[in-house]
């Protein structure tokens, strides 16, 4: 059995696993489990939760653990302690992603306290965005943010935008037509009281008008719902987020680069919205993915200015917080 922290200490792993739960995930599916043991918190990765279809090999599963991870150790040293990480640390538990120590007590820094205050109001944006550009600073700073996190972004041009809007298009038009895709996004929008995973109605967005940008229609199994039709912007920002390998830990690392671009975005102002249907494919993550250079594309993310955007739900502490009584791997 694990032995637990005394309280102060419990109460701030305890809310470095409420802020940890924030973090963004595929569907809402929210894949994680946590444990406190002494002065640390043990990050376990759920397969339970990992989405089939779009998923099979659990490389989203991954990154979205590796999401919470960013935002435990961020929500740790804005509490006022470094945070010590091992990723993937016992091969004898793969569910066992990652063990985070509360190290030496030291005050954070302005720009943790930034990141720490854009936990709550970072959510996915899927309405249009200004026609307004981002500015060249900002955008230096979301490469800088998800660098710290050995990671790779990069802008995409003109030329390359249109062909990321053209393939992830066609990688939609594949998803749909794939077996069990529907009924797998059924289950993580199908509308239940008191529901506090998946995509609720509030957060679907408006139908794209001009049908252009390929942002993923989870109204498309709820045909009952109203919802307004508008054009979104013509020449959208987009980033993609790589990483120079394609291991689980690659993909732990690319959920926390993620997470610190999303943080860094929020606190400018910045509204964003994954694109992940061209990196479900396969064959078309292929051909983002430059394994020349050793670098491969994770995330495809758009930026811009937008009104705000609803929360989604999180699921509460004692669903994710695995006790002493429970069983040593989850």
């Amino acid at each position: 059995m694990g032995r637990t922290a005394s309280s102060p200490l419990r109460g701030v792993l305890t809310d470095g696993v409420r802020s940890a739960t924030a973090a963004p995930s595929l569907h809402n599916s929210q894949p994680w489990l946590f444990r406190l043991w002494d002065r640390s918190i043990q990050l376990y990765a759920d397969p339970s939760r990992r989405l089939d279809v779009l998923d099979p090999y659990g490389r989203e599963l991954f990154i979205s653990v590796g999401a919470a991870l960013f935002t435990l150790r961020l929500a740790l040293h804005g509490a006022g302690y470094v945070p010590r990480t091992e990723i993937l640390p016992d091969p004898a538990e793969p569910n066992l992603v990652a063990t985070v120590t509360a190290g030496e007590q030291t005050a954070p820094t302005p720009a943790v306290e930034a990141l720490v205050a854009a936990i709550p109001r970072r959510h996915t944006n899927r309405w249009p965005f200004a026609r307004s550009v981002v500015p060249a600073d900002d955008v230096e700073k979301l490469v800088g943010a998800a660098r710290r996190e050995q990671a790779v972004l990069s802008v995409a041009g003109a030329v390359t935008r249109n062909a990321i809007i053209n393939l992830s298009q066609s990688a939609d038009r594949r998803l749909r037509a794939k077996g069990g895709y529907r009924a797998e996004l059924t289950r993580w929008t199908a509308p239940a009281t008191g529901r506090r995973d998946g995509i609720p109605p509030s957060a679907i967005g408006p139908w794209d008008a001009l049908e252009s940008l390929p942002l993923r229609d989870f109204g498309l199994m709820q045909p009952r719902l109203s919802r307004p039709s508008e054009e979104f912007e013509p020449y959208p920002t987009i980033m993609v987020l790589a990483t120079r390998g394609d291991t689980p830990n690659d993909w732990v690392r690319a959920g926390q680069a993620l997470q610190r671009t999303l943080l860094t975005a929020t606190s400018l102002g910045l509204a964003t919205t994954p694109i992940s249907q061209p990196v479900e494919v396969p064959a078309i993550r292929d051909l983002l993915t430059d394994t020349g250079h050793g670098v491969w594309a994770q995330v495809i993310l758009r930026v811009g200015y937008g009104r705000p955007a609803a929360a989604t739900p999180r699921r509460p502490l004692d669903e994710v917080l695995l006790t002493d009584r429970s069983a040593e791997r989850p």
